[in-house]
């Protein structure tokens, strides 16, 4: 599992996940915001993280 927070929302996810008794959760930064961005931007987005998204999943 791997959490995506956007920047503005980076303090709460952690507080999130504290709460829920998961503080370790691998996490990973997007730039904000996303919605609306239309799937070109959003593509770009995802092509920037998705080694740091499979990163997380080997570290399991």
């Amino acid at each position: 599992m791997v959490s995506l927070i956007t920047e503005d929302f980076w303090d709460q996810g952690q507080f999130v996940a504290k709460s829920l008794g998961m503080p370790n959760v691998p996490r990973v930064k997007l730039p904000h915001p996303v919605a609306g961005l239309g799937e070109a931007k959003i593509e770009i987005i995802a092509a920037s993280i998705i080694e740091e998204i499979l990163d997380s999943f080997a570290n399991e």
